[in-house]
């Protein structure tokens, strides 16, 4: 346009695109797993739980099946933030010496369980009211069919546990 105040508000539109361009790319990014998208669920989790380890100090154990579980995109991220959201949970509430980190497999369904040795039930109720993690979690694996659950005992520890159907989301039981 000629005139400046045109130029000039094109120039601010222009700057907000390329804001939310660079924004979207950074989320992406950061969503972004190499291991799970190219060497799948197992050394994605076996490395978060490892990287937990080393941060916290809390002694971090994984248990994985023997053969290499197959999961659509969708379940392999499920699975991951399920882990990240319960060793994050359990790094900021639970006051935990030790956590398992524990996927199961079979033909039918996926079931992933993050247990921790922490205060349990008083700890958990006390994380902030803003905090969507668990609930976001629940609806993913609502979406895909399974369920989440979270129990809790005082000084006993948090058991978290998702269960995903597999032949619901469209993957063999090969």
């Amino acid at each position: 346009p000629a005139e400046k105040a045109l130029q000039d508000r094109a120039a601010q539109m222009k700057q907000l695109l390329a804001t939310i361009i660079n924004t979207n790319r950074d989320m992406q990014l950061a969503l972004w797993n190499d291991k799970l998208e190219f060497l799948g669920i197992k050394p994605a989790l076996r490395e978060l739980v490892t990287e937990f380890n080393t941060e916290h100090g809390i002694t971090a154990r994984i248990s994985l099946p023997d053969e290499d579980p197959h999961y659509t995109r969708e379940q392999g991220v499920a699975l991951l933030r399920c882990v990240e959201e319960g060793l994050r949970n359990v790094a900021a509430h639970a006051g935990a010496t030790e956590v398992d980190v524990i996927l199961d497999d079979n033909e039918d369904e996926a079931m992933l369980t993050v247990r921790d040795n922490g205060s349990g039930a008083a700890k958990l109720e006390a994380a902030p009211a803003g905090c969507h993690g668990l609930r976001l979690l629940r609806e993913r694996a609502h979406y895909l069919g399974g369920v989440l659950r979270v129990s809790a005992a005082a000084g006993k520890g948090t058991v978290l546990t998702v269960v995903l159907p597999k032949q619901a989301a469209g993957v063999s039981g090969a």
